[in-house]
């Protein structure tokens, strides 16, 4: 190969290298502690959402679910898991928005809207 070619190819690599290190990261990743607002008083939750949009929603008393459908559009996420609440499988659908560090919105329960809020670590 000519010197030029390969030097093409090396600034194209660069290039291509220096792309894929400054594409934003997703808003929805990273491990959230998470406040939710049940009908029988607050619940303390840990919202963890990996880079390919599977995750994990877990606490003492739910024991842990995986995330189903995690879509992220602009700050806007949307996911769904079924937990066990004392023995009754319940399935949460949750819509909410990211801003910075924060995390709002709801679980859509058969039971109604749930508000949630949550922070990321």
């Amino acid at each position: 190969m000519n010197r030029i070619l390969k030097g093409s190819l090396l600034m194209f690599a660069a290039l291509l290298l220096a792309a894929c290190a400054s594409t934003p990261p997703n808003p929805a990743v990273g491990i959230w502690d998470v406040n939710i607002e049940t009908p029988v008083g607050a619940m303390v939750v840990i919202l963890d959402i990996q880079p390919d949009l599977t995750g994990t929603l877990s606490s003492g008393d739910l024991g842990s679910a995986v995330l189903n459908g995690v879509t992220v559009e602009g700050n806007a996420v949307n996911f769904e898991t079924t937990v066990d609440a004392q023995g009754q499988t319940l399935t949460l659908r949750f819509a909410g928005t990211v801003e910075g560090d924060n995390l709002a919105g709801n679980f859509d329960t058969d039971f109604g809207a749930i508000p949630v809020a949550g922070v990321r670590r």
